[in-house]
């Protein structure tokens, strides 16, 4: 199990907190320190089983100062994310070929 972890995120953190909870020990992943790549993305994106632009965080200062909507192309939205990993939604967890994003934490029950 992976963890796409802000510990700044109180969600990230109590996602966290959940799956320690339930015994597991998810490999713990900071993004905004080890940003993924396009081909990473990619394939969270896949796992996921959304489109492309519902992994942005469209609050954050980047979107709007990058242009970035709901017309953005699918590639355009993979560069921004990998060069401002601020904008990639939090937290992703990961279990084998299934992912989710953990907002509210509570989601994770799917998972487990």
């Amino acid at each position: 199990m992976i963890i796409y972890h802000n510990p700044r995120c109180s969600k990230s953190r109590q996602a966290l907190q959940l799956l320690k909870e339930n015994g597991e020990e998810p490999d713990v992943i900071e993004y905004l320190k080890n940003p993924l790549n396009q081909t990473e993305l990619a394939d969270l994106i896949k796992k996921l089983k959304i489109s492309t632009h519902e992994i942005l965080r469209n609050n954050e200062d980047e979107y709007s100062e990058l242009g970035l909507s709901s017309e953005t192309s699918e590639e355009d939205i993979l560069t921004a994310i990998a060069i401002n990993p601020i904008l990639l939604e939090r937290p992703i967890i990961v279990k084998g070929r299934k992912a989710l994003i953990a907002r509210p934490p509570e989601l994770l029950e799917d998972l487990l």
